[in-house]
């Protein structure tokens, strides 16, 4: 958690520690961000390979690796919609939903850049 009246370095290894906890929290209970972690892991090799040019090197291993990223987004949403209450209401359902939405557009986005440099790569150079 934050705390209060910090500044300068103080702050930021504060903040580092925040950040450190979040990892952990979504690696011990959100299944889908340790599959994503495990799958950008794999794609980092890979990406490095595949790209011929930094740029496209950047694009392939950023790619997947903002899936992690809208993940743990997705899972704070939950969380807080969650704490709010348990009983149904649509904007909770909204909240989630929109959420989950992001994650799926990042791993449109992710195969779309991998499918078009794969593409290039392999049929057109």
């Amino acid at each position: 958690m934050g705390q209060p009246g910090l500044k300068g370095i103080p702050r930021l290894i504060a903040a580092f520690g925040n950040s450190v906890a979040g990892m952990k929290v979504c690696w011990r209970k959100e299944e889908a961000f340790r599959q994503e972690v495990i799958v950008s892991l794999l794609a980092l090799p890979l990406g490095l390979w595949l790209g011929e040019t930094a740029v496209e090197r950047v694009l392939l291993i950023a790619s997947v690796w903002q899936i992690a990223i809208f993940e743990t987004l997705n899972s704070a949403v939950e969380a807080v919609v969650d704490r709010i209450g348990t009983e149904f209401h649509p904007l909770s359902g909204y909240a989630k939903d929109i959420a989950s939405a992001s994650v799926l557009l990042a791993i449109f986005l992710a195969l779309l850049v991998w499918g078009l440099i794969g593409y290039d790569r392999f049929f057109q150079g």
